[in-house]
């Protein structure tokens, strides 16, 4: 069976093109959408895909219909691998049912990785970069003596924790890290 899905971003958009398109691809049920391409969570693209069954054809106009970044489609493409279903792309000429399709599917795989592993040595390269110029990264801590006057208010029980933080500049987050330690400090006593 070819099943299709189609989307537009938003509701005003047409999907005309997109289902004229589908139909002459010879798609025996389409699923449509109107939903960003951003979105997880589209609801017909779940349904289309859970419809797949083993030696189906999943087709879509374009690949930006089916995903924004080349991580989520390379998710969709596996995911239709496990299911034995073969992807078209009409107006990208992608056809995974033929051996050229399928190989420049996984190049475009080979790429996204590559491009993964290129962010992360940058990443990696840039911290040590920062740490051998005496640079730690991170947040900066937060001044000793904020946070001694932020738990001294806290012990009073004059204030809330939002009038803490606003007169010391002591994050909530750090004042309860902090009561935390504290704490532990006071069991490890006992």
């Amino acid at each position: 069976m070819r099943i299709g899905y189609a989307r537009v971003s938003t509701a005003d958009q047409s999907l005309d093109l997109q289902m004229d398109s589908l139909n002459n691809a010879g798609c025996e049920r389409i699923y449509t959408e109107k939903a960003s391409g951003a979105k997880d969570d589209r609801v017909e693209l779940q349904k289309a895909l859970d419809a797949l069954r083993e030696g189906d054809v999943f087709v879509v106009y374009k690949l930006d219909r089916l995903a924004r970044s080349t991580k989520k489609l390379i998710e969709v493409y596996e995911q239709l691998v496990k299911l034995g279903v073969e992807l078209v792309s009409v107006c990208d000429g992608l056809d995974t049912t033929t051996p050229t399709g399928r190989a420049m599917f996984k190049m475009i795989g080979v790429i996204a990785e590559l491009e993964r592993e290129m962010i992360v040595e940058r990443t990696k390269a840039g911290l040590a970069a920062s740490r051998a110029r005496g640079r730690k990264g991170g947040r900066p801590k937060t001044d000793s003596k904020k946070i001694e006057r932020a738990l001294k208010l806290y012990d009073s029980h004059e204030h809330s924790i939002a009038d803490i933080e606003t007169m010391t500049g002591v994050k909530k987050a750090t004042l309860y890290r902090e009561l935390n330690i504290r704490k532990d400090k006071l069991s490890k006593v006992e």
